[in-house]
């Protein structure tokens, strides 16, 4: 992955973002390796639906919870590709042995 530290991507207030193969870290964050394990996670999904798919569907997923829950934040954390990357960020072993498409399992 290349890591790009910039002000511009991510949007303010958010610490990352992986536009695969890249990482972007808004500068003057502190980016931990938790932090990384959870954009690798996305690189993961990103690659598996070779990238535009992974983005249609964000977008979709996206939309779908703004209407659902009236909140920029819920439909955030409730996006299925975030459900997986925050329940697994910790696990900085997880990708050794992640299973294809595990977005669309219950973690």
């Amino acid at each position: 992955m290349i890591t790009v530290i910039n002000t511009i991507i991510p949007f303010k207030g958010y610490k990352a973002m992986t536009i695969w193969p890249f990482i972007f870290i808004r500068k003057g964050k502190t980016y931990t390796d938790i932090d990384n394990n959870h954009e690798r996670i996305h690189a993961e999904q990103q690659l598996e639906l070779l990238l535009v798919g992974f983005l249609i569907l964000y977008l979709l997923f996206f939309i779908v919870g703004l209407i659902r829950y009236r909140s920029w934040d819920k439909a955030y954390r409730n996006n299925p590709f975030e459900v997986e990357a925050y329940f697994w960020q910790s696990d900085l072993d997880y990708l050794n042995h992640r299973r294809h498409y595990a977005w669309c399992r219950k973690s």
